[in-house]
């Protein structure tokens, strides 16, 4: 079965350092974090983003959502975190590449952020969860994008 991700490019103009913190710092993180509650209950993340550092999606009252764990981490230029949804029934097999990975690279001041995330293929229905999810980053990458070239 061929592999499903999410895979979107977008240009920032601002500093990858300003990028990495719109990603991590509860602050930011928290405003377009929203866009995965799909109507349901307002979440946040919560996480030191530290390598092998979990990485909770709360809802208001505290409950985990989703859990995962810090895969890969460089400073500014990677980040990746694996994704599970604790409401399911079923735990799919993911390796350390699955989840979200954020590439940031630096040019003359602007930040192309690169996001993939899946792999779905191995969800019941997983094209269907892959365009959910590709339409949700339609609405999180501008709102970063926006934080990350706001002046603060």
């Amino acid at each position: 079965m061929n592999k499903l991700f999410v895979d979107q490019t977008i240009e920032i103009n601002s500093s990858a350092s300003k990028v990495w913190e719109v990603l991590t710092v509860s602050e930011y993180n928290n405003h377009w974090a929203t866009e995965f509650s799909s109507g349901g209950p307002q979440f946040h993340l919560d996480s030191t983003w530290e390598l092998g550092s979990p990485v909770l999606w709360k809802g208001e009252d505290g409950t985990v959502i989703v859990e995962g764990n810090v895969t890969a981490l460089e400073q500014n230029k990677i980040l990746r975190f694996t994704v599970f949804d604790v409401r399911s029934e079923e735990k799919a097999l993911v390796t350390e590449e699955d989840g979200i990975t954020f590439h940031l690279s630096e040019n003359n001041g602007k930040t192309t952020l690169h996001i993939l995330q899946g792999d779905f293929s191995v969800m019941p229905e997983g094209k269907k969860y892959r365009d959910l999810s590709a339409e949700i980053w339609d609405k999180v990458l501008p709102s970063i994008k926006k934080m990350a070239e706001a002046t603060y």
